[in-house]
């Protein structure tokens, strides 16, 4: 990988790389919503070679308040000695991957380069991408070659608060990746509010995905967000969801069709739903 990584690598690739023994860390970040524990429990089962487990709570969130949402952004320091911790340094190749069609991979791979950090991609397809293409598996706990935090750059990813999108409703463009339903208020589930922020366009990340659990063609992808961006320009696109994790799949998804630019509300409809003084809105 180069300081212009792609932002997927396939099965086949990864296999060579790891095959001609490239210097690479590759981190497993399943996870489970409803089972907090079951992706950690399933990573001890079987994870790629050598791959360590990222948990999204633990090491891709800092402490809930119970207003900034429920997975609340770390501070870039506190990110910074994670992936220390990991062994991830400014020249690591990293490759990052889960089991539910890049949902929480995404998260890290956006997290990564909001550290700075470029040569960073995402497995396409995920573990049973690897195990299509004939990878093996192995099991245990992986211990890291540990380092010091991360020496932080400059983000390459955008970042927007709940106070200034606030200011800014009804200018520039605001995509929820959140399921049909939830976005029209249908169901709520998960958060204090059910609806959306007002003026939000709807793009359900699960949208992005091959039948195979791969990312749809660059040029697909482009044809479909196209429509969404406001003047044309990426640049004025804000993404968020339900707690900043699956917004970031939207974010790479533009990323693979060409469209780098758009910023991320990190605490999403977790951290608006929560303040009663915000507006909602619903249908």
């Amino acid at each position: 990988m180069t300081p212009t990584t792609p932002p997927l690598i396939d099965a086949g690739a990864l296999q060579d790389l790891i095959a001609a023994g490239a210097p690479l860390v590759i981190l497993d970040t399943s996870f489970d919503l409803a089972d907090t524990a079951a992706g950690e429990r399933n990573h001890l089962e079987g994870h790629l070679p050598g791959a360590l487990y990222v948990h999204l709570d633990r090491d891709l969130s800092a402490a809930k308040t119970g207003t900034n949402g429920r997975h609340p952004l770390p501070t870039r320091e506190a990110f910074a000695a994670t992936a220390g911790r990991f062994g991830i340094a400014p020249e690591t190749r990293v490759v990052v991957y889960d089991r539910q069609g890049a949902m929480f991979a995404a998260r890290a791979w956006w997290m990564l380069r909001w550290l700075g950090h470029a040569p960073v991609a995402v497995l396409d397809g995920g573990l049973p991408a690897w195990r299509r293409a004939g990878g093996a598996l192995e099991s245990g706990a992986v211990v890291s070659r540990a380092r010091e935090p991360y020496p932080l750059r400059e983000p390459l990813v955008g970042t927007v608060d709940a106070a200034t999108l606030s200011a800014r409703l009804g200018r520039g463009r605001l995509i929820d990746a959140r399921a049909p339903e939830r976005f029209r208020g249908e169901v709520e589930p998960l958060d204090a509010q059910a609806g959306h922020i007002p003026g939000a366009l709807n793009r359900f990340f699960k949208d992005n995905l091959e039948a195979d659990g791969r990312f749809k063609p660059a040029e697909r992808l482009r044809a479909e967000f196209e429509p969404l961006l406001a003047a044309g320009s990426a640049s004025q696109v804000t993404h968020y969801c339900g707690s900043g994790a699956t917004a970031c799949h939207n974010l790479l998804a533009m990323e693979i069709a060409g469209l780098p630019g758009a910023a991320l509300y990190p605490g999403s409809w977790s951290e608006w739903s929560a303040d009663p003084s915000r507006p909602v809105a619903r249908s």
